[in-house]
């Protein structure tokens, strides 16, 4: 057998007129995948830097030139493109070649559309093409003019077809940065690219700033171009992600679908109106019918609550889904949650991947543009040159006909003497210094050329070719003159095919309202994404009750909550759900005071001061959520709200909507235009005689103080209120005066208590990390703080639960004070090694029939439920002694549960 296969190899050997190589298994295998690799890389699946385009599409573009499939001619059957391409260019399946050109022609996949089409080329539903039998196309007038202006011009190099039997170009003389305007997406080996396309204007104007200003601050640039503009529009949310992306290369763009809320019927017949939400943009590449499907989905599990029916109404004129809404349910709230369970609100992740000559590169945004500059200065250079060696070719021809014309009857007796046209050639050449090419020139010049007006046309057009080649050797020579007609060209692109922003920025239009002139909008007609924000400034006016302020102890972040039927407000025709409104919009009224509520889930809610239920809705908690904060206020103040991230933000509390009954509310997070999770919040004036300053304390056990000044005036933006290094985030923050004093309890019973004042916590500016003020062990963490007012108050007492339901009462002033920076003492001895405190509460004026409610449930706040008892059924305990359980009976743990949080009404 091995020597009948030797003798196989002997015969291919022979019959090869070559030789055998024994080569290692592992050794070809590597070769052989290198290969594939940089074929795949540079062949298929990226886009070249230079004119933004994959060698596929620049093969579709340049056969249907070949064709003459220009913007003013007929359409033809997409079957003979792709035919032309198959024979002549790209080797490959007929289909992947129909799905690249389909993709060309679709304006919600392309932002420019370099083709035309004609026919059915599919839609965001992920509706197929039909087959390229039946579909026709022709190039549109920006790739026609922008792609193959100056394909003729010997700008850009040829070379060999697959076969050798044609030639195609290298890469397209772009005029506009085609990567930018139309993106792109490519999934290559080790390596994708995920381009976002653009808008027109902003990529053309920021390539002019760079020709102006080479060294143009990243500032300004990002200030030029903002954010990416997708065909099927949508809200960008996050600006430091465009940024990053920017920047860097890679990062992760946030947008939201555009929804606005409709009254369904019931119009004058005095019945309570149902509300729709209609939404009319989607995220860039998401499918409509799809996502219309998750949403069935979820509302048939009960993932979603409040929604009746949903119908899609999109047409001709646009995209129309009616969400239909049940009675009494807001519709910021199923907006909010379609926000977070589906793809209303998607992430685009961007990598500015693309081709370097044959190099794949990782970009900035300023890098794309300056590599389109430097390709595009290049290329016109060789326009330039191509253009005056032609000038200069026919200004030879002119020369010798102006020479030859100035002496018509010696030219006529060279011809007649002349016995062929070689001798003649020979005698115009010698007689009046002539080339042989001008020599040729005359010899084909037509007898009507030696008319007196033909002669004259004749100096005219030499005299305008010596003015065309000064113009051109000027241009070559001088490069600021280059770049003035580079930026004439492209002052003339943006002027034919430039088209307003498509995609709206959510900090442009806080923006654009702070400033109060819609008008500069474009898109001011548009609706906004859900949240209701204003920009009025913080006003300082005195509350009717002392700055306080609550945050949930649980730093984990809050859970999906399904909504229960809630008070709506009054109906109107059309509400935009995020209408940003402005002083100048919103309807005069009268403030009002109010009490608002604030929940261990992040709802909040407005009650009447004067409602006849405003006592029993203080008191009442829902059977799984608890109150952890009222606020006695008016309806003209302001809320600031602090989050996970430091930032604060601005809440005006008109857009807090009022609940005439036990409802939820509606959650806090869909008030604010920042996605972060919540902490702390507070209504507060300035004061000139309070000592009070803001006090943010961090998870790892960072304190600062910030005067309350510097929140005084702020935008719907918002600020940031402190800044925190990697895994670190805002735990706490309250307002606190000077003579008030802080305990900070920890999961292993310890309480650090001190004074709030400078020595301790000294006065910082927001972008200052702070001090230490507990050190926690490797398996501690802080689980809450209280404020402490013992001047006033020298009987407070601090209620302590843990996890499993042991508690105990301690005296504050029993706890030895210390300074920030210290250890602490023990104050709770636990029953079980596993137990741990969960819970710190100050109590001013403690007694026994005052009220507490606990909050119990699972991990990740599942299986919520509520027990409350008086606070004396707690008792009053030494510091360091241990607890007693107070579940028991009904009220007992589950073997998963745990309590989660303690609180008591703050208010009688």
């Amino acid at each position: 057998m091995a020597k009948q296969g030797q003798q196989q190899l002997d015969f291919w050997a022979e019959s090869d007129g070559g030789k055998i190589i024994p080569t290692s298994l592992h050794t070809e295998m590597q070769r052989s995948y290198l290969e594939y690799a940089m074929s795949v890389i540079v062949g298929r699946a990226l886009p070249d830097a230079r004119d933004g385009l994959k060698p596929v599409h620049r093969r579709i573009i340049y056969a249907m030139h070949e064709l003459g499939l220009l913007p003013d001619r007929p359409f033809r059957k997409c079957a003979r493109v792709v035919g032309d391409v198959l024979g002549k260019y790209h080797p490959h399946g007929d289909q992947s070649v129909y799905d690249a050109l389909v993709r060309l022609v679709q304006d919600f996949s392309s932002r420019y559309p370099l083709l035309a089409g004609h026919g059915n080329f599919g839609s965001v539903d992920n509706d197929p093409a039909a087959a390229m039998r039946y579909t026709e196309c022709r190039l549109a007038a920006i790739g026609n003019e922008a792609l193959l202006g100056e394909i003729e011009e010997d700008v850009v190099d040829f070379v060999d077809n697959f076969d050798g039997s044609e030639q195609e170009p290298s890469v397209l003389p772009a005029q506009l940065p085609m990567l930018l305007l139309n993106g792109a997406t490519g999934i290559a080996v080790g390596m994708a690219t995920n381009i976002p396309p653009h808008n027109l204007s902003e990529v053309i104007d920021g390539a002019i700033a760079l020709i102006d200003n080479p060294n143009l601050g990243d500032e300004e640039l990002l200030r030029i171009i903002p954010a990416p503009d997708f065909p099927t529009g949508g809200i960008i949310m996050n600006a430091d992600g465009v940024r990053e992306a920017y920047l860097t290369g890679r990062g992760s763009i946030t947008i939201r679908g555009v929804a606005a809320v409709e009254q369904m019927g019931g119009k004058g017949t005095g019945k309570r109106q149902k509300q729709a939400i209609i939404v009319t943009e989607l995220p860039y590449q998401v499918n409509k019918s799809a996502w219309i499907e998750k949403i069935a989905e979820l509302v048939n599990n009960n993932k979603i609550d409040g929604i009746s029916d949903i119908r899609d109404e999109s047409d001709r004129t646009g995209m129309r889904v009616v969400i239909e809404l049940k009675k009494d349910i807001l519709p910021e709230v199923v907006i909010d949650q379609l926000y977070r369970q589906t793809a209303l609100q998607s992430n685009f992740g961007v990598i500015l991947l693309a081709l370097k000559g044959s190099q794949p590169k990782q970009m900035s945004l300023r890098e794309l543009l300056q590599e389109f500059l430097e390709f595009r200065e290049e290329t016109l250079s060789k326009r330039f040159r191509y253009e005056l060696k032609k000038a200069q070719e026919k200004s030879h021809l002119l020369e010798g006909l102006v020479l030859v014309l100035q002496d018509i009857d010696r030219l006529i007796r060279i011809l007649r003497f002349a016995n062929n046209s070689n001798l003649a050639k020979t005698d115009l050449q010698t007689e009046f210094a002539l080339s042989e090419t001008q020599a040729e020139a005359i010899l084909s010049m037509p007898l009507r050329r030696i008319t007196a007006i033909e002669q004259q046309k004749i100096r005219d057009d030499l005299t305008d070719l010596q003015q065309q080649m000064q113009r051109l050797e000027k241009l070559l020579g001088d490069r600021r003159e280059l770049m003035k007609f580079l930026k004439k060209e492209l002052r003339d692109h943006k002027k034919r095919h430039s088209d307003p922003r498509r995609t709206r920025l959510a900090w442009q239009i806080l923006s654009d309202d702070a400033n109060g002139d819609p008008n500069n909008d474009p898109n001011a007609d548009r609706p906004s994404p859900v949240a209701t924000i204003t920009n009025e400034p913080i006003k300082s006016k005195k509350s009717s009750k002392s700055e306080q302020i609550v945050t949930t102890e649980n730093p984990e972040p809050q859970p999906k909550t399904r909504t229960t039927k809630t008070s709506k407000p009054e109906p109107q025709s059309a509400i935009p759900l995020l209408s940003l409104t402005t002083e100048a919009n919103i309807p005069v009224a009268e403030p009002q005071d109010l009490v608002v509520q604030l929940t261990y889930k992040g709802y909040v809610k407005a009650l009447e001061a004067n409602s006849k239920s405003l006592n029993s809705n203080l008191q009442v908690d829902l059977q799984d959520d608890v109150t952890i904060a009222n606020y006695e206020t008016r309806s003209d103040r302001q809320m600031v709200v602090l989050t996970s991230s430091g930032k604060a933000l601005p809440l005006a509390l008109t857009n807090v909507p009022i609940v005439k009954g036990k409802g939820r509310g509606t959650p806090l997070i869909t008030l604010l235009p920042d996605s972060d999770r919540p902490v702390a919040q507070f209504v507060w004036e300035q004061d000139p005689e309070s000592t009070a300053g803001l006090v943010l304390l961090s998870s790892q056990g960072k304190i600062k103080r910030s005067p309350l000044a510097e929140f005084a005036d702020m935008t719907a933006r918002g600020l940031i209120a402190a800044k925190f290094k990697e895994g670190d985030f805002l735990f706490w923050a309250d307002v606190v005066g000077l003579e008030q004093e802080l305990a900070i309890a920890t999961s292993a019973g310890r309480i650090l208590r001190f004074k709030a004042d400078q020595q301790q916590i000294p006065t910082v500016g927001r972008a200052a990390a702070g001090n230490i003020a507990l050190r926690l062990g490797s398996n501690e963490s802080q689980v809450g703080v209280a404020v402490l007012d013992l001047l006033n108050y020298p009987n407070s007492e601090l209620l302590l639960v843990t996890a499993e339901g042991c508690a105990k009462r301690i005296r504050a002033a029993n706890i030895r004070a210390a300074m920030t920076g210290a250890i602490g003492a023990q104050c709770f001895k636990f029953l079980s090694r596993t137990d741990s405190l969960v819970s710190v509460t100050a109590i001013a004026q403690p007694r026994p029939d005052l009220a507490i409610t606990i909050l119990i449930g699972q991990e990740n706040n599942i299986g919520l439920r509520t027990v409350t008892m008086p606070l004396g059924a707690v008792s009053l305990e030494l510091a360091n002694s241990q607890g007693r359980s107070i579940l028991a009976g009904a009220n007992d743990l589950g073997k998963t549960e745990k309590v989660l949080y303690v609180t008591y009404p703050y208010s009688a």
